[in-house]
């Protein structure tokens, strides 16, 4: 079994990802990057135990679309998927509201006996990836449970819950992260975060309050953020007032926040050196533009695969620039 997947001799890129929209970018990341310039740190809390199993949601979702086998129409699960466990269990009379393939069912089989025997989630995930033929590391956010609560006008509901079950129909009110003060960054994560040779980190454009800020929350990670020398790139999720993937512009709105690409790079802070807007959004640059925050636009849209290999060489471009203007890098 695989014991790290970090190389410590190169430059390294470190992207932040959720599920599906941050996986579009990681992928095309992975297009230009040699595994060994690349790591993908995956968003852990809306991980849940399910039918007696441990489910990943934006761990499998990254690996899978590393691998070439993700369902593209959905976004989510396994392309040429069946469906007869869970016919059989509809059958049972057990709970059915969040579909597992039969397929994907041996991904939660092979994790779930891993852990029963003691394995941690990052050494699971580097062996699940080695096997699927991903050559890039995808590094869960930490090894201990942390898990994504919503209050909602429907009582306090899990994360896959009200995502799946309930279809993000409850108005959200608040959020938390149980067990996050506990929780320890994943080691190759904390280790790359101090290493001379990262050179920039790429928040993915994916949910900010449940897929982002889960991984930011972890002890430390934050403080390690603004203490490295390598600039720190968010691209905005919210494309004209539209979330492209996901809640999150029905979360900003119940949460008293504009559905904007402003808000988003305010909730951020100064965590940021860049931000990539989509040209549609242009408008909004001078807003957002600080003398320490610069603004990138360009198309972020991604349908093709075409279209994630150009807005990723975009944000890699960007982050050149932020190094050669900037002597703090």
């Amino acid at each position: 079994m695989p014991q790290s997947s970090i190389n410590k001799s190169a430059d390294h890129i470190l992207a932040l990802s959720g599920g599906v929209g941050g996986a579009k970018l990681a992928l095309g990341l992975s297009k230009l990057l040699a595994p060994q310039q690349l790591s993908i740190v995956a968003n852990t809390a809306d991980d849940f135990e399910h039918l007696g199993l441990s489910i990943s949601p934006d761990l499998d979702t990254v690996m899978y679309t590393l691998a070439g086998i993700n369902n593209q129409q959905q976004g989510w699960g396994l392309a040429g998927e069946s469906w007869n466990a869970m016919t059989a269990l509809k059958t049972l009379g057990a709970e059915s509201w969040f579909n597992l393939g039969d397929r994907d069912l041996a991904t939660h089989l092979s994790r779930s006996q891993m852990l029963a025997k003691g394995d941690s989630l990052s050494t699971i995930t580097r062996y699940l990836c080695s096997q699927l033929g991903v050559s890039h590391a995808v590094i869960p956010m930490s090894d201990d449970p942390v898990r994504t609560r919503l209050q909602t006008d429907q009582g306090n509901l899990a994360f896959q819950e009200y995502f799946v079950r309930e279809q993000c129909r409850p108005a959200i009110s608040d959020y938390c992260f149980e067990g996050i003060e506990q929780a320890q960054p994943a080691n190759d994560f904390i280790e790359l975060l101090g290493s001379e040779r990262l050179k920039a980190i790429i928040i993915c454009p994916s949910n900010p309050f449940v897929s982002v800020q889960p991984i930011l929350a972890l002890p430390g990670v934050r403080q390690a953020m603004k203490a490295s020398r390598a600039p720190v790139i968010a691209i905005s999720p919210i494309v004209a007032g539209i979330a492209i993937k996901g809640p999150a512009a029905k979360m900003m709105a119940e949460l008293g926040m504009p559905a904007t690409a402003t808000a988003v790079a305010q909730y951020y802070g100064d965590l940021l050196d860049g931000f990539v807007l989509d040209e549609s959004d242009h408008d909004l640059a001078e807003t957002i533009s600080t003398a320490q925050l610069q603004v990138h636009c360009t198309a972020s849209i991604m349908t093709t695969l075409e279209e994630r290999i150009a807005l990723a060489s975009k944000v890699l471009s960007f982050a050149q620039q932020l190094i050669d203007n900037s002597d703090r890098f």
